[in-house]
């Protein structure tokens, strides 16, 4: 079950940085910061459960600072509507 959770994290992350690479997608879109929080939380989940935890700070850094990013957006959106 680990390596299914572990493949199916890099694979959200990859292929959330090969949009933005492409141009599908902007670092700011909901599916790229969206991709980046269920991948790396999964990552981090793992990480934390196997006792990686160099694995665990890198995604659970890549998690919240997704999250904060998320959050921010949601802001900016909220306030566009006022």
């Amino acid at each position: 079950m680990s390596q299914a959770v572990q493949i199916f994290g890099a694979v959200l992350i990859l292929t959330a940085f090969a949009l933005v690479q492409f141009r599908v997608l902007s670092p700011s879109s909901l599916v790229y910061l969206l991709l980046n929080l269920f991948g790396a939380g999964a990552l981090a989940a793992d990480a934390f459960h196997e006792r990686q935890w160099g694995f665990f700070v890198l995604n659970g850094v890549w998690t919240l600072v997704t999250a904060a990013s998320l959050a921010r957006r949601r802001r900016r959106i909220a306030a566009a509507d006022v």
